[in-house]
Order: structure tokens, then sequence, then C-alpha cells
């Protein structure tokens, strides 16, 4: 490969210099034979690049996991012989770190082989489509009466999908999920049935096996969502479809104010409300605005194909009614994605396991990095720090992170604040933040987590924010890294190679005066 690329590149150079010298030299030729030769310049141009980039992938895919189809191959397949049993099983570290805690045990380190699958995964959340992204972190497969099958995500699957650094369970990649059945017949465990539960026996009669199903049902409900939250709202179970994935993470990587452009744009007769069909060109354009928009194919292969509205016939019956004939107005909408933007954050506060209501303040800061892009190394050196601060502090409870997650909501207004104060000359001190809290966002930062927040930020030590690195990272965590393009340039390559191409055959085509 190495040797294709150098006579790829010197073939490059001796072209481009024997056509300065016959240009230079020579009689000025037809135009015809000058386009011949930028057309040869830019092929060879291309395929060195194909060939770096090719490169690049190949060298990138080889120290990756390759997950196959089948459960304990993947371990075969990577690394063989190089990790241990005992370092394989050792479960994740996650985007938080690992906490020790007063009567709480200490997790395990991850091991290389957790490591390498992390990074794996993480490049799959970065640049792989909206369909494979699911079909890899989705964990449930449901067969239904009729033996139909769909597969979907529970709350937690859809958490681990958007957050870096979570890693999958294991035996469940990509199109590797636990089968259901909800036939209304039997939920025995069988070779093509697994239940969650390993405690369920079979009944010994028909009306015990109707009272099991039932109270097997609700306990399954209630396992995947609460009640009163947005997940209960998507269907059976809590649930999410393939439609309902993109759906919300439109509504998460999308902030407020251009939904109510949208709204009102399509609100034809000025009344603030919005029908079904005027709700579905809101979704499809601010949709056709986000990366998971952009990336998105209908794939009828493996049944991942978006709804007409965009999202779920129980999400469509929420907003408009069993009828579809009602209206939303765009308050009602904004409810939704508070209330959806509040149980996703509840659910990245539960997984850090907090006790007595409080999580560290090294899971707090790891809350606040997870999307940050800085390096693992550079990550847990701030961590640790963290640690080290606050060895013996209270914690920091749901209340209080709800409160600065408000405060982050209003990054842009924030970041005009704090660019006003800096261009005044006025320190970014502790109670600046808290007086721009207040007067922008409307909510009291505590100064426990205004103490935290600086010991992350404030580089130099003397009690300043740095305000562009922290502007910076706050706007990644608002949006979850999900604004970011799922691709890896290769087009935008192609496409400025094809650009210059053109110029430069213009040139070459243009009599010289």
């Amino acid at each position: 490969m190495m040797f294709r690329l150098r006579a790829l590149s010197a073939v490059s150079v001796g072209l481009t210099q024997w056509s300065r010298r016959y240009h230079s030299g020579a009689v000025r030729g037809s135009g015809q034979r000058r386009l011949m030769l930028v057309a040869l310049a830019g092929v060879t141009g291309v395929s060195a690049s194909a060939g770096l980039l090719w490169k690049r992938a190949y060298a990138d895919a080889g120290s990756s996991v390759r997950h196959s189809g089948q459960p304990g191959e993947e371990e075969t397949d990577f690394m063989k012989g190089t990790v241990s049993d005992s370092e394989s099983e050792k479960s994740v570290e996650t985007s938080s770190g690992d906490e020790e805690g007063e009567g709480k045990k200490k997790k395990p380190r991850s091991g290389f082989r957790d490591r390498k699958v992390m990074e794996y995964e993480n490049r799959i959340r970065a640049y792989s489509t909206p369909d494979k992204i699911f079909r890899y972190f989705a964990t449930l497969k449901v067969i239904g009466e009729h033996g139909d099958a769909e597969v979907y995500m529970t709350p937690q699957d859809f958490i681990r999908s958007i957050t870096p650094n979570e890693k999958q369970p294991e035996n469940l990649g990509l199109d590797q999920f636990v089968v259901k059945r909800y036939d209304g017949k039997a939920l025995l465990k069988t070779a093509d049935a697994v239940l969650l539960s390993n405690s369920f026996s079979p009944p010994s009669s028909s009306s015990e096996m109707d009272s099991l199903q039932t109270e097997k049902i609700a306990q399954e409900r209630e396992k995947f969502a609460d009640e009163d939250s947005i997940f209960f709202s998507l269907g059976e179970c809590g649930l999410i479809s393939f439609s309902d994935y993109i759906f919300l993470t439109t509504v998460l990587s999308t902030p407020q104010r251009n939904f109510e452009i949208a709204f009102k744009m399509f609100d034809l007769n000025g009344d603030g409300e919005v029908d079904l069909e005027e709700f579905e060109q809101v979704q499809s354009i601010i949709r056709s605005q986000t990366s998971m928009g952009m990336r998105h194919r209908d794939r009828s292969t493996t049944g991942n194909t978006l709804k007409t509205a965009g999202c779920s016939s129980a999400l469509t019956t929420y907003f408009f009614g069993e009828d579809l004939k009602g209206k939303l107005t765009i308050g009602s909408f904004l409810e939704f994605q508070r209330k959806l933007q509040h149980d996703v954050l509840k659910l990245e506060f539960d997984r850090n396991d907090p006790m007595d209501g409080r999580i560290t303040e090294r899971q707090f800061g790891g809350m606040l990095l997870a999307y940050s892009g800085v390096q693992s190394r550079k990550l847990k050196q701030m961590q640790k720090g963290l640690k080290k601060m606050f060895k013996d502090a209270q914690g920091i409870t749901f209340e209080e992170v709800e409160n600065f997650f408000t405060f982050l909501k209003n990054v842009n207004d924030v970041d005009t604040a704090l660019s006003f104060y800096h261009m005044a000359g006025a320190s970014i001190d502790k109670v600046t933040m808290k007086q721009v809290a207040r007067t922008v966002a409307k909510v009291e930062l505590s100064d426990h987590v205004c103490d935290v927040v600086f010991a992350l930020f404030d580089c130099d030590g003397n009690g300043e924010l740095s305000n562009k690195e922290f502007i910076a990272i706050m706007k990644q965590r608002l949006m979850r890294g999900l604004e970011k393009p799922k691709d890896m340039g290769f087009t935008r390559l192609v496409r400025a190679m094809v650009k210059c191409a053109q110029d430069t055959a213009w040139d070459f085509a243009t009599p010289k005066t």
C-alpha cells in the first residue's frame, strides 16, 4: 500500500513539473490538450487522496472491534490471546468515573478490551447512520400478535446511544437483541423468546397464566418507564421505535427558538396552533437541519423507515387526540421538549447510582464533560482533581443539577452576558456567574455547584472563569453531541477537489493576454 501511495505521489509531482515545462517553453497548444492534462492531474490527485483516506480508515478499523453475529465470537477475533478472561469481564468505567463513597463499592476499572470497545462505539455514535446506531444500541425485539417483529430501544438504551464511553452490554451489539413475545398466548422461556427476568416459572393453569401474564407486562412497563415519564407516552412499556428515536434526537438537538420560528412559519392563520399536516411540515424542516436527519435514508431491508408524521402513532395521538383532528400549540410542544430534557437528565443522574439522592462532585464533572471532546488523559486529570479537592464534600442533588442545566439552556444569552462583563473589564467570578444565572435563566445556582464548575474551568487558579473554554464545552454538552456532522469529510474533500479542477481547467482554457 505504501508503495502505491508513493508511486501515485511521484506520478503526480512528475506530471506537474512536466506540465510547467511544457507550458513555459513550448508553443501554446490547443485547449483540448490542456484540458486533457488537467483531467489527468485531477484523476491522479483523487486517486492519491482516496488511497490516503482508505489507509487511514483501514488503520482505524484494524484497532477497532468487529462485532459478530454470534456471542463469544468477537472475543476470538479481537486481540486473541492478549486479554485474559477476568479482564474482559470487568465492568465498564462510565463517563463519570469510578467512585468509592461511603458504603459504596468501588467500581472495577475498565480493561484494555473494554476501552477499545468503547472507542469503537464512540465512532459509531459519531459517524454512523441513524439506522446503524439504532440497530447497534437497541436491545429488544418484540414479536407481535401476528408474528411481525419490531426492534425497540428502552430509555436506558436511548441514553446509552447518545452518551460517549457508555459500553453496550455484552452479547448485545449490532443486530443482536433480547427477543420477547407479546402474542397473548404465552410468556415462556423458549429458544426464540428470551424473557428479561430469569425468575419466571411456567404457570400450572390457564387462569394462572393469564394473571401472571398481566402482572409480568405491568412489571415490565414499570421497569422501562415511570407513568409520569415522557417515555411512557411513546407506547407499550415505554419502548422507543426507530421513528421515535429520530424524533427524540431531533427534539433534543434543536434549540427552543428554532421550534418557535418553525411553528410561526407554518401557522397560516396566526392562531398559535398547528394541525397534524402542518406539524409534519415543521418536523420535516427541523429534521432536515439536524445531523441525524441529514444522514438518514429509509432502509426497508432493516425495517427502519420513518413514519409519515416522523413519530409514532402514540405520540401523534398524544399531541392531536384519538381522531388526530386536534391542534397543537407551541406552548404545549415546548412543554413536551422541557419534560423530555428533564427525563433524559434524570436518567443520566440515576446512572451514577446516587447515594441518598446525591452524586459526587466527580460524577457531576463527568456529566458536564461527557460531550466535551476533551482527550481522555486530560479528562481523567480534571476528574481526579475534582475528587481530590472535594474528597469529603456533601455531594450534589438532582435539583442542583437541574438548575445548572436550566442555566445552560440559555447558553447563548449567557455567552453574551459574560462577554459584556469581560469587555467591561470585570472579572468573571462566582458572584458574577450566580448573577448571570438569576438574570438570564431565572434560577439560583448553589455555592457548591459554582465551586465545582470553577474547579473545572479555572485554568490558572486565580478564581476567575475561563470564559471561552467554558462556553464552548457547555454548548456541546447542551446539544449532547447531536449537532455534529456524521461524516468523515471525504465528501467535502471530493467537492473541493472538483471545484479546484474546474477552476484550473478554466484558467488553462482561457487565452492569456
